[in-house]
């Protein structure tokens, strides 16, 4: 087979992964479902602030569908930090103010894994329009800054004297 017939078929089955991740994770009725405790969305024009990969046409027309007519806007009292928000009292996260359905909404919710990795939270923009925001679930943010698995790897010789004897090999 020669090179240009490799490259096609890599990147058609490149394309065909890609589609198929983005649709298990974004759009399929598998991998998620919505907590029962969630309330009901309303059925009204929502506002949602998005500051981290919604940002992107792209990613909120697969996402919901939509462009959600985008603005420019500010989140004051917050910083970034990845993928979460924290407070803090000067500082400030620059994002994009969405218009979305209720049904857009739904589809962000699943997107962002409402009451599993999110939670949406109502906050006042600095230009005073009240927007949802989604922040990471305070026990995802912990996971997060914790060492993989829970492991820490620490030389032998740090490990107290009863850890040391609990990790020993025999020696034969």
């Amino acid at each position: 087979m020669s090179w240009g017939k490799r490259l096609s078929v890599g990147l058609l089955a490149g394309a065909v992964g890609v589609t198929a991740w983005l649709w298990l994770t974004m759009l399929s009725p598998w991998f998620y479902e919505r907590p029962d405790e969630l309330p009901t969305i309303e059925q009204r024009t929502h506002q949602v602030f998005v500051y981290g990969t919604l940002r992107y046409w792209p990613v909120r027309w697969i996402v919901m569908g939509d462009s959600g007519s985008p603005e420019p806007a500010r989140l004051e009292g917050f910083e970034r930090h990845g993928l979460d928000l924290s407070p803090s009292d000067h500082s400030h996260v620059d994002g994009l103010l969405l218009t979305v359905s209720p049904r857009a909404l739904e589809r962000l919710d699943r997107y962002e894994r409402l009451g599993i990795r999110y939670e949406r939270i109502e906050q006042t923009l600095a230009d005073g329009t009240t927007a949802w925001v989604y922040v990471r679930l305070p026990e995802v943010s912990l996971m997060d800054s914790a060492p993989a698995n829970g492991i820490a790897l620490l030389p032998y010789e740090a490990l107290p004297v009863t850890a040391q004897r609990l990790v020993a090999l025999p020696t034969n």
